[in-house]
């Protein structure tokens, strides 16, 4: 029995030593070319079981927070941001963290353990929370920790696996973005349907790359996804390949805390679950019959298998793996022919 704890603890220690190194390449790698990075976040737990959609952020390489609702350029030494919209989270729109914590909770990554449990997460986020958020998320009136959603800003890969998409940018659409975003009013709407994360993801690219990102009719019934955000910005790279496209996986650091669920589309969900389709398909074949061939034709996008598998040149010199994805109708490409490419599907 001892033998068997001890292997498992080396190979959760093993697996999340390779996440951290490639996540060290990539941040450090990426310090010499600007880049935005879509992250799409799988969901978990009850909500995720009902709303399989995920959640989205934007992660920016060369921008900071000099506050979490005020951005800068980064100086040296500094990893960038992750910028997403939130529900309640102190009246705020959205809301900017460093990466590491962000990620982790913490602010070094030599911090990071190698393996959580339930009762490790909650105090890692709180401990974060008395030392940096207090403002966003005050003590309750006995001097506890409050409740609410500000647990979303910390520690996200304690409780989800996370597929990044990036693409090149230049200082001045960094600058650009930056001074944008501290000119306007940050006031929170959030809205499930028609203002949520996917929403805000699309804004932030939008500004990046005009007209780059677009709602799908067909597949997500006109809502925004993570998904569409994803594979919008998949179809936007390869129309430009000067853009770098590469894409990476963030794992969901090992251990007791629950494993989060692949991330689907709104037509991609109704299809995959047996639960929705068989009674669709008795109270209404022809609108099932649409939403299978609306998921088949637009609603699905392969992901990379190997994407934290990559070379430590390649990510020196790109600032990240560079790994194909494949969309609708194409075959997975198997390898990128040198740092930057991304081989187009055979």
């Amino acid at each position: 029995m001892n033998r068997r704890i001890n292997t498992q603890v080396m190979t959760c220690r093993h697996a999340l030593a390779l996440a951290l190194g490639c996540l060290l390449l990539l941040v450090s790698g990426a310090q010499a070319h600007g880049s935005v990075a879509l992250l799409m976040e799988e969901p978990y737990g009850e909500f995720g079981a009902f709303n399989p959609t995920g959640h989205s952020a934007v992660y920016l390489n060369h921008v900071c927070a000099e506050t979490p609702t005020q951005l800068r350029m980064c100086r040296s030494g500094e990893f960038g941001v992750v910028i997403s919209r939130y529900h309640k989270v102190d009246g705020y729109d959205w809301i900017a963290m460093p990466l590491i914590p962000y990620l982790y909770a913490v602010d070094d990554l030599n911090e990071v353990p190698m393996s959580v449990d339930r009762a490790t997460v909650p105090r890692l986020r709180d401990v974060y929370r008395r030392e940096h958020l207090r403002a966003l998320a005050p003590d309750t009136p006995k001097g506890t920790t409050p409740k609410g959603e500000w647990v979303q800003l910390v520690g996200s890969s304690y409780d989800r696996t996370i597929h990044g998409f990036q693409v090149e940018s230049t200082p001045q659409q960094d600058e650009r973005f930056v001074a944008l975003v501290n000119d306007r009013r940050n006031v929170g709407h959030f809205n499930l349907l028609f203002h949520n994360c996917a929403d805000f993801s699309r804004v932030v690219l939008d500004t990046y790359f005009p007209h780059a990102i677009h709602r799908n009719f067909i597949a997500d019934v006109g809502l925004m996804t993570p998904k569409q955000v994803a594979r919008s910005l998949v179809k936007y790279g390869k129309r430009h390949p000067e853009m770098q496209m590469s894409a990476f996986v963030i794992p969901q650091v090992p251990g007791s805390v629950a494993r989060s669920h692949p991330v689907d589309g709104v037509a991609e969900s109704l299809v995959k679950s047996k639960k929705y389709l068989l009674p669709l398909a008795v109270l209404s074949p022809e609108f099932t019959g649409a939403v299978v061939v609306a998921y088949l034709t637009e609603g699905r996008m392969r992901l990379p298998k190997n994407a934290t598998m990559f070379e430590v040149d390649d990510a020196e010199m790109t600032g990240g793996p560079v790994v194909p994805v494949a969309l609708p109708g194409e075959r997975m490409p198997v390898k990128a022919t040198k740092p930057g490419d991304v081989v187009p599907p055979n």
